[in-house]
């Protein structure tokens, strides 16, 4: 990795990713059911796949399951998961200009029991336009609306570690006009952790080969441009800001760690 390898780096580092990651949900296959799951596509596969085999074995889960992606500046990445993937890479050619959800659509067609699952009660539904956190909740919302499904009481996210937090901040700014609005619950499916090995990083995650997560520079990048977005000042994305998510507040253990990786990563970002 990038960084010089040390161990007050690593914990500066898995501090801010378990932040980000906001995991309210550590085992998905044993939560009581829900009325929603939306799952956002990342690059990271292995969050579809414990979703889908969650579904599997529970198809009471969840009574509607949202795959949520369009195309956006991060949709390459999908695809080449899918081509470097050994499970996947057979229709790696197929996926090319596919909207992110309907790339999870084929992986769960072709790869899980999708027929069992929704002659079960559960419905799936694709939300293929969206671009951004904040349009995934707007465009979310607008899908289970135009499916007559009634607004959910309960409500899993399942998103990108690194951005679990403020999605789900996005989504209950999108409901905030309701008077009882969904719960949101993040499920990241797992929290990204580093060590250091032989002097370098190396990924901490159980089931989770580092050859399925991101590459040292992006993942650096993904957890350093959080912290701003989330801050409640003119810049961020909050109420005092942009407005895009619900208030967030951070802990001043999570900025100064935020401020030492940010001295340290300057001259390179």
């Amino acid at each position: 990795m990038l960084l010089t390898a040390d161990s007050h780096t690593a914990s500066d580092i898995n501090l801010i990713a378990r932040f980000l990651a906001h995991e309210q949900i550590q085992n998905l296959p044993s939560h009581p059911p829900v009325d929603c799951i939306i799952i956002c596509a990342s690059a990271v596969l292995y969050q579809a796949e414990m979703l889908f085999r969650a579904l599997e074995s529970r198809p009471d889960l969840a009574k509607t399951v949202v795959l949520c992606g369009g195309i956006g500046h991060s949709t390459p990445l999908i695809y080449e998961a899918v081509a470097k993937s050994t499970k996947y890479h057979a229709f790696a050619v197929e996926v090319v200009g596919l909207p992110e959800a309907r790339v999870l659509e084929k992986i769960l067609q072709r790869y899980f029991g999708v027929s069992a699952i929704t002659r079960a009660g559960s419905e799936v539904l694709i939300e293929d336009k969206s671009t951004n956190c904040g349009a995934n909740a707007l465009q979310s919302r607008k899908v289970l609306e135009a499916a007559g499904v009634p607004t959910p009481r309960t409500c899993i996210i399942i998103q990108d570690p690194t951005m679990a937090l403020r999605t789900v901040t996005s989504f209950q700014k999108t409901y905030s006009d309701l008077e009882t609005p969904p719960k949101f619950l993040s499920c990241p499916v797992f929290v990204p952790q580093v060590q250091v090995m032989a002097s370098e990083f190396q990924y901490l995650v159980g089931g989770v080969s580092g050859s399925e997560l991101w590459q040292a520079g992006r993942f650096f990048d993904l957890i350093m441009g959080e912290i701003p977005r989330l801050r409640d000042n003119e810049a961020g994305y909050g109420p005092k800001g942009k407005g895009f998510i619900t208030h967030v507040d951070i802990s001043e253990e999570v900025e100064n760690a935020w401020q030492r990786l940010e001295n340290v990563l300057g001259n390179r970002r």
